[in-house]
């Protein structure tokens, strides 16, 4: 069984999401990326256009690599069965898990053709309950986001995992692109340990690590970031993402984490014995 939690460092999630802009070389790309990196995942977003969005909004004007309408653009950034093969089988190649948060409960029945090790809720489908009662009924370890919810829409979707006795993590996250720091609170983090008694994750959206170095201190035990090649590429997503050698970096600090916090006892090392003989002349 899936336990993502069998190391000493956090389970890290490299969330391509819908930065590959319907490019499967880029696809490859990010994932190379996040396998360099040493992180444990990758993950996509996948939706069914005509069940997420109303045919009006569809039908709406807006500029893209793919068309000038609402729907040119969504349809542009989604991968279907061939592309999903693609990606299945080069994640299995290089070695990383991969999965999709699913925004319908037609995307979800899609993406359980790949026996994933993994789901994943994204904070804008937290009050979806009926997607939720699909996901969580699979018994699948899942990562729930809770960007711009309050407690109680967390405590209706809580009580669904638990009623299915199906394993979750909670990650705290602030849905705005990027996050500014000073909206991040990462303390919220010790509420959700508290409030809820499991484990918990960040989720951010900053355009640097540093929140999220701060949240393995404080207790997250699972970390999922935005990747991107270039921040400046086409997409909404693109600048609250980490960029290859950004993404490396904020891997080498969290996993550094547990020995610069130590043990929490005072104690005064050899090394240090030989500065006090030196300094302390009195």
């Amino acid at each position: 069984m899936f336990n993502p939690y069998s190391k000493n460092t956090p389970f890290v999630i490299a969330e391509i999401g819908i930065n590959h802009n319907g490019d499967i070389g880029i696809t490859k790309q990010l994932i190379d990326a996040a396998v360099a990196a040493g992180c444990d995942a990758v993950k996509f977003q996948k939706r069914t256009i005509d069940v997420v969005y109303t045919q009006e909004y569809l039908k709406g004007l807006r500029e893209s690599p793919w068309g000038t309408t609402q729907r040119d653009q969504k349809g542009g950034l989604e991968f279907g069965k061939e592309e999903y093969d693609i990606i299945d089988n080069y994640c299995r190649e290089k070695g990383i898990l991969w999965s999709a948060s699913a925004w319908d409960e037609q995307s979800q029945e899609f993406l359980r053709q790949y026996d994933l090790p993994f789901n994943k809720v994204a904070s804008a489908m937290l009050t979806h309950l009926s997607l939720l009662e699909m996901i969580a009924s699979e018994g699948r370890h899942t990562f729930i986001s809770t960007g711009m919810s309050t407690y109680e829409e967390v405590d209706t979707a809580v009580e669904i995992f638990n009623k299915h006795n199906c394993p979750y993590t909670l990650f705290h996250c602030v849905s705005t692109y990027p996050c500014r720091d000073e909206d991040c609170n990462v303390s919220a983090l010790s509420h959700l340990i508290a409030r809820y008694r499991c484990p918990v994750g960040y989720s951010g959206h900053e355009a640097h690590s540093l929140p999220t170095v701060i949240a393995v201190t404080l207790g997250a035990q699972a970390i999922e970031r935005h990747i991107t090649l270039d921040k400046d590429m086409y997409g909404s997503d693109q600048s609250a993402s980490l960029e290859p050698d950004e993404l490396a970096e904020m891997i080498k600090d969290i996993q550094n984490v547990p020995a610069i916090m130590g043990s929490g006892a005072k104690v005064v090392l050899d090394a240090e014995k030989a500065v006090a003989d030196k300094l302390r002349y009195f």
